[in-house]
């Protein structure tokens, strides 16, 4: 089959294409296990996290991508959750051990077997992918492949942070960072909470227009002075700097949640412009957002097809994924970015 691989850790800054197009042999599944011939797959920006080392190491080589979509091929012995020809998607829980205490808790996101897709074990960067037949989900008719891709990931990760961020219909929402998980965040805010305005902060015109134009009341730069303060902010961003400013656009007893796994240390310094008085105090929270469950999953593809969200995307053929991947360093974005693999059927 073919499939892109990493092979080593890369700066994007200073690489071009960090990705090798090679073929591997197709994936045999195993006990419980079912083979996906993968049709479509998103790109997110924890692929440049994997890439420039910011999330724990991957196995090496691996081949990237987790928010694949395509339809059952095989089955392993023992697999009888789906069909073959049923349409799938697999996000980034890959698998959890399922008898920690986390997992029987259904916080299976903080298991300390937490596997992830294209980290921990084969993506869908590539023609067929093997997983685990608990951990893939059934796609709703209503969407497209190359629709249903970023919801994986991109959405199903801003269903979460939506969730964590605790608020009311009628509480004002900030956004800080307007990619792929934040235009869908707000096309959720504004279904789940049509009285709540929503605010989002950009460093770039076009996701502030692209904002706008979606529904945001106010769309301006992370240190520009908002209109109003804000219930809870999302921050969806790799740097330190806007989190420091979000604070400061948080009302009393407001949250920020943190959409991140990690931040780059080339701007740690901007910790140092926290002031505890200013942007901590009066009983503001922090709260990050680990990974998600098979629940998380489950619930937003589902209320994404009562809505419906349809994402707005731009497709790149497989081979095209180095590129992909450096237009979204560059921030060049609109929506969410999609490899095509297959096609639909």
């Amino acid at each position: 089959m073919k499939a892109l691989v990493l092979n080593r850790l890369y700066n994007l800054t200073e690489t071009r294409d960090p990705l090798d197009l090679v073929d591997l042999p197709t994936p045999v599944p195993d006990v419980r296990e079912i083979l996906v011939r993968i049709s479509v797959c998103g790109v997110c920006h924890t692929e440049i996290d994997e890439i420039e080392g910011r999330t724990p190491p991957p196995r090496f080589p691996i081949v990237p991508g987790h928010q694949a979509v395509g339809r059952v091929e095989q089955l392993g012995k023992n697999a009888s959750i789906h069909r073959i020809g049923e349409r799938v998607g697999i996000a980034w829980i890959y698998s959890a051990c399922g008898a920690c205490r986390f997992c029987r808790s259904g916080q299976e996101n903080l298991c300390d077997s937490f596997r992830a897709t294209g980290r921990d074990a084969h993506g869908g960067y590539a023609e067929y992918l093997a997983v685990p037949e608990s951990f893939a989900y059934r796609i709703p008719d209503v969407f497209t492949d190359a629709e249903a891709a970023p919801l994986l990931c991109a959405g199903a990760i801003g269903y979460r942070s939506l969730r964590l961020a605790g608020i009311r219909d009628g509480d004002t929402l900030g956004l800080t960072g307007f990619g792929a998980s934040g235009h869908l965040v707000l096309k959720m805010a504004r279904h789940l909470y049509p009285r709540s305005k929503v605010l989002v902060f950009s460093r770039t015109g076009g996701e502030r227009a692209f904002a706008r134009e979606l529904g945001a009341v106010w769309a301006g730069d992370p240190e520009d002075d908002a209109p109003e303060k804000m219930r809870s902010i999302i921050d969806t961003t790799p740097a330190w700097m806007p989190v420091v400013h979000a604070l400061g656009h948080l009302e009393k007893g407001g949250r920020l949640v943190v959409n991140a796994i990690r931040k780059e240390e080339t701007d740690k310094a901007a910790l140092l412009a926290l002031d505890y008085q200013r942007d901590l105090w009066m009983e503001k929270e922090i709260k990050s957002v680990a990974n998600i469950t098979r629940k998380d999953g489950q619930e937003f593809l589902a209320l994404a097809a009562s809505i419906p969200i349809r994402p707005e995307i731009q497709e790149y053929p497989l081979e095209d994924a180095n590129l992909a991947l450096r237009e979204l360093k560059e921030r060049k974005i609109r929506g969410a970015k999609v490899l095509r693999i297959g096609r639909d059927k």
